[in-house]
């Protein structure tokens, strides 16, 4: 047994269900509603029970490269993650200085922030969206360059591609410490290449496109418990190089059955970033 930074007991594993993909040869299709609104999905899902390690026992065990993820201390000086403008004046800059610190890259392009809550009142009442279910990875091998496309001027975006690049993401809480539906996530060097389904996201104007996982016994999962405000977990979701370094990090929200019952409700925000070398 180990404590926490907020002095709960914190176990070596937990056991607990978490979503994935029953691969039926069908391409999966998720029809994204506005915030607020279910999402519907076309696809056949099943609940595992795994296990999923306490992290925060071997914090230097985990490396981008290798796992495909890290927990890091970072102060932010946002004050209010639910004001855009402060997030995208302050945020936007500290996010850019730590993925280059964490991974060396030349340049990095922040695109996008979502906050997610567990509280289904905030869900309804102020459109907010719900932490992911099921398991999945932002990005595809086609996606990922995709993303670059439609970010950048078409002739920069194709001189970048032919350099190495990385989606990264840094997720943390935003309020206090998160206790009710942490993430889990999976050791990159655990998930095989056929686990991985590349499934459909149907917007009003676009079809993205993500991965989502079939189940392998073999998975290698993990998170840290009580994250608060003032750490970041930082993780790959795609990776141009196939040099045999983690390309893809599959993660989920998970109900632990640890949590206490009067756990506050989840607060937490999502940055996606371009890392260029």
């Amino acid at each position: 047994m180990a404590t926490s930074a907020n002095g709960n007991t914190m176990t070596d594993t937990v056991e607990a269900s978490v979503t994935y993909l029953v691969n039926t040869g069908k391409k999966p299709v998720t029809y994204i509603s506005p915030p607020g609104v279910p999402s519907k999905r076309d696809a056949a899902f099943e609940d595992r029970v795994v296990a999923i390690r306490n992290a925060r026992l071997t914090p230097d065990a985990f490396t981008l490269e290798r796992e495909g993820f890290l927990l890091t201390g970072h102060e932010t000086g946002v004050k209010d993650f639910y004001d855009e403008d402060e997030v995208k004046s302050v945020y936007d800059r500290e996010t850019e200085l730590m993925v280059k610190d964490f991974t060396g890259a030349s340049r990095v392009v922040v695109f996008d922030h979502t906050i997610r809550v567990s509280s289904e009142k905030d869900h309804a009442e102020k459109g907010l969206r719900q932490p992911v279910r099921i398991i999945h990875n932002d990005y595809t091998e086609r996606s990922g360059p995709q993303r670059v496309r439609d970010l950048l001027p078409a002739d920069e975006a194709e001189d970048l591609l032919k350099r190495r690049f990385v989606v990264v993401q840094i997720w943390r809480p935003i309020r206090t410490p998160v206790q009710q539906m942490p993430l889990a996530i999976c050791d990159a060097q655990s998930i095989a290449p056929g686990d991985l389904v590349a499934a459909d996201l149907q917007y009003q104007d676009r079809v993205g496109e993500i991965y989502q996982m079939a189940y392998n016994p073999d998975h290698r999962w993990f998170y840290f418990p009580d994250m608060a405000r003032n750490e970041a977990l930082v993780f790959k979701c795609y990776d141009s190089v196939t040099d045999g370094r983690s390309r893809f990090t599959a993660h989920t929200a998970f109900e632990d059955p640890t949590s206490p019952p009067d756990a506050a409700p989840r607060e937490s925000i999502e940055t996606r970033t371009l890392a260029f070398f």
